[in-house]
């Protein structure tokens, strides 16, 4: 299995830090507001990551965490007149009915920031311990970038730029800093604001060090994966890895992985573009199965265009698939013989090269874009070979393979069956009743009607299927 590492700019070859077990952890939301479909990509990318990495058999402990105090969720409660945390819970539980709906499974572990407060205090105090941070006179503490030799080893950037850079955008409050380039860990508190003691100040904790350690208490000073939108590779991970080994001496994360970003229409996602969809806006349109599998339609480190024609697009693909596995279903309840044919075992050998095509896919930095390919191909060998006549044994491998690769990409096969009304109902079996008449012109017409209705019909050899457009 070939991995993309961005520390390395190179494909490499995924050895585990231990054999059959993957330690990856995932930079998750700011809960002060409902996720947006930006956010929704690193969610569904690194799930189904996760997914095929149990596909292939590894123990994975999955990491991702909420990010419960920032001065977004302080501001939206300071607004509400609330307090912080009532801000935070609530957007936590809405982001969880969210992540849901996208086939995202929980993490082993959704740890929170301000509850890992003392962990933190205790990173911090280590950094200082071995000079690689420092305390200013007002007791906020800086992490000394100069400390660390590799610092930038991850967006590739040079300190001396760096320095010069950050010279140019020094805001207010910072005169206590050593050098431009130096990050916060600890600041103190201000009026309105939560805040918790410390031996500096009372105060808070900058965002850098809240995953630094609470990588570190769930899954060991080395992980295996650490991903991320690639937005988060400066200064969020650069700062990350600085924090981690300078303060545990071991080299942080083996792999680190990012998505590409989003983009709408071909622009950037922005309120002021009025381009800004959230998860929950989008689930009033489509399915959000629909949403996930257009993510996955193309390579997770390509920018990908979110666009209505491609939702369509995405949402015909997912309606060919849910189809044929509908289809299997019912030609398997109906079945008969416990041994294929030849002709089938044929069929099956096809089956499993497809198989083999999609763990080839998946195998080259996670291809979801050419895994689902494959499991097109599979529908349409499916459509092509398995009918009326087919053996049970046939059509049982058929189907379970297609869902075993579909529930790799998190894609549900099963379409909840919707009751018609007694108006529809009875349209469909006058239209029938006029086929089998023979007049073609009123079954049109009822046909048109249903149309009308956004009710779409299907002529099968298995009957009359419909759904609703």
């Amino acid at each position: 299995m070939k991995v993309f590492n961005t520390l390395s700019r190179m494909k490499e070859e995924f050895v585990p830090l231990e054999p059959g077990k993957v330690k990856m952890y995932v930079c998750g939301p700011t809960v002060y507001n409902y996720i947006h479909i930006g956010n929704a990509r690193p969610m569904i990318i690194f799930d189904t990551v996760r997914r095929y990495f149990e596909y292939k058999g590894y123990d994975v402990n999955y990491v991702s965490n909420f990010t419960d105090v920032d001065d977004k969720i302080i501001n939206k409660a300071n607004e509400e007149g609330v307090d912080s945390t009532v801000i935070s819970e609530r957007f936590i539980a809405e982001c969880k009915k969210d992540m849901e709906g996208l086939n995202v499974k929980p993490a082993t572990t959704h740890p929170q920031a301000t509850r890992e407060i003392p962990g933190m205090l205790d990173m911090i105090s280590t950094l200082i311990e071995k000079g690689h941070a420092y305390v200013a006179e007002d007791g906020t503490v800086y992490f000394r970038t100069s400390s660390f030799r590799d610092y930038g080893k991850l967006s590739h950037k040079n300190l001396d730029e760096l320095q010069s850079g950050f010279r140019e955008i020094k805001v207010t409050g910072e005169e206590g800093k050593e050098s431009a380039a130096d990050f916060v860990l600890w600041k103190p508190k201000k009026e309105g604001e939560p805040y918790w003691e410390s031996p500096w100040c009372q105060g808070r904790p900058g965002w850098h060090i809240e995953c630094s350690v609470m990588a570190k208490r769930y899954l060991g000073d080395e992980i295996d994966i650490h991903a991320g939108g690639e937005d988060l590779i400066f200064p969020h991970h650069e700062n990350e890895i600085a924090q981690s080994e300078c303060a545990n001496g071991k080299q942080f994360a083996k792999y680190w992985m990012h998505n590409g970003f989003l983009n709408i229409d071909n622009k950037k996602m922005s309120k002021s573009l009025n381009n800004f969809f959230t998860v929950r806006e989008i689930s009033e349109k489509y399915d959000l199965q629909v949403l996930r599998f257009f993510m996955l339609s193309a390579h997770y480190r390509s920018p990908l265009n979110f666009s209505a024609d491609l939702m369509v697009a995405s949402k015909n693909g997912l309606d060919r698939i849910r189809t044929a596995a509908a289809r299997l279903k019912e030609l398997e309840a109906k079945a008969a013989g416990e041994t294929m044919t030849e002709a089938e075992e044929s069929a099956a050998a096809q089956a499993r090269e497809l198989v083999a095509k999609f763990e080839a896919a998946m195998d080259d930095d996670f291809n979801t874009a050419d895994a689902i390919s494959a499991i097109f191909e599979l529908v349409k060998l499916s459509n092509s070979t398995a009918d009326g006549g087919s053996t049970r044994a046939y059509v049982t491998y058929v189907r379970e393979i297609l869902e075993k690769l579909c529930g790799v990409m998190g894609i549900i096969t099963e379409v909840r069956t919707e009751v018609l009304d007694q108006e529809i109902e009875e349209m469909i079996q006058a239209r029938q009743q006029a086929r089998k008449d023979k007049n073609y012109a009123l079954a049109d017409e009822i046909r048109g009607k249903l149309s009308d209705m956004g009710i779409i019909l299907e002529d099968t050899r298995e009957g009359v299927k419909w759904k609703r457009a």
